[in-house]
């Protein structure tokens, strides 16, 4: 191949749009956005809604067992699943969130303040919803230093470009 022909090829690219905040939603926009970054691609991760949690400056992300079917956690060397019922039980989804930290740790997995900064040290670029920003009544400061304002057509603007677009 000749270098004017490899200079003609496009970079690879994948944006995200990220619109759960809780601490299982978390991890597949970072690690999917991480892995690509680390793969030479140009990545985005557009946040809006309950997505916003993320790119807070003080992550408090939550985590419940209310309408996880597919939740089970090892214990007692098995799979325990966690049924709908055990959300009304007050304390539950606080345990739940403290097992699945102590899972996270042991198991040698990233936290989501590591995969954060992991993301911004990668150039990955990082766009929070204005409008839901405004919505929630959220300042410039509650939100990461770079992470960037930008609307729906921001967003598109992105999208149309990239060969790869996900919604999580």
């Amino acid at each position: 191949m000749s270098d004017e022909t490899v200079a003609d090829i496009k970079r690879q690219s994948l944006s995200i749009i990220v619109t759960k905040g809780s601490l299982d939603w978390a991890y597949p926009p970072f690690i999917l956005a991480t892995t690509a970054a680390a793969l030479d691609y140009d990545v985005t991760l557009f946040f809006t809604f309950y997505g916003l949690a993320l790119v807070k400056k003080k992550l408090d992300l939550k985590f419940t067992v209310l309408g996880n079917a597919a939740m089970e956690m090892p214990m007692f060397g098995t799979h325990i699943a966690m049924p709908n019922i055990m959300a009304m039980i007050p304390g539950v989804d606080a345990m739940a969130g403290s097992m699945m930290k102590k899972l996270i740790k042991e198991k040698g997995v990233a936290s989501i303040e590591d995969l954060r900064e992991a993301a911004v040290l990668s150039d990955v670029r990082m766009i929070a919803c204005q409008m839901t920003v405004d919505l929630f009544e959220y300042k410039r400061e509650d939100l990461m230093d770079e992470i960037e304002l930008g609307g729906a057509a921001t967003y598109f603007e992105v999208a149309s470009k990239s060969h790869i677009n996900m919604f999580i």
